[in-house]
């Protein structure tokens, strides 16, 4: 098994890496200082940006599937996904001819990227995490993850959105909520441990094929 990772210096994609090489697969990594990661066997790391698309397609060349843990690194807007998902994309849709295109893509997304995602919580925090929270604080970033949504949903690929709220450094607890209409009833956080065990999950399930999919304690 290849897998095309992006976003793997970050503490989700770091989290990846070390699940990816634990069950044996190969990885290609696409890092803008591949000095700066560890070098272990079945890691090729790849100098560039997910901006450009030569070394988004060197990267995906051969995958058997993608994960990708980009995001912000602040509450500015950075425009991390609104620039980079349309690249992957469009590298993963020139594979379309070839005798093994690549089509599945697992991507981190957030809670906040659809209106329905509050539905199951009750009113008065709903109306605080959309007034405040989401409209206030975290604006740019369920911005972009609202790009994502849109990008992923027309790109005719095999994706999966996987939306947790806070994420935490915290251990993995090994069980936890999913819904794929909503984020479960009163879910505010998870541990990133939890998010990679689930993203990797994935790899092999259809069961969130063309779905975002919401996770929380």
């Amino acid at each position: 098994m290849k897998v095309a990772l992006f976003g793997a210096s970050g503490a989700t994609g770091k989290l990846l890496t070390q699940r990816c090489l634990a069950a044996g697969f190969d990885v290609s990594a696409l890092l803008r200082a591949p000095e700066t990661f560890p070098q272990r066997d079945h890691i090729h790391a790849i100098q560039g940006s997910a901006f450009d698309p030569a070394p988004v397609s060197q990267t995906i060349e051969g995958a058997d599937v993608v994960l990708s843990a980009l995001g912000a690194n602040s509450l500015k807007k950075e425009d991390v996904l609104e620039r980079a998902v349309p690249q992957i994309i469009a590298a993963m849709q020139q594979t379309s001819t070839q005798p093994k295109p690549v089509r599945r893509i697992i991507v981190l997304g957030s809670a906040g990227a659809l209106p329905t995602s509050l539905d199951k919580q009750p009113a008065w925090r709903r109306w605080i995490v959309q007034n405040i929270v989401y409209n206030t604080f975290l604006k740019w970033p369920v911005a972009s993850q609202i790009s994502q949504w849109n990008n992923l949903s027309r790109s005719g690929l095999d994706w999966t959105m996987v939306m947790p709220p806070m994420l935490t450094n915290a251990p993995a607890h090994g069980h936890y909520r999913i819904d794929g209409d909503a984020l479960p009833p009163n879910g505010s956080r998870i541990s990133r441990e939890d998010v990679a065990d689930f993203m990797m999950q994935q790899i092999v399930s259809p069961q969130w094929i063309r779905k975002g999919v919401y996770i929380t304690w």
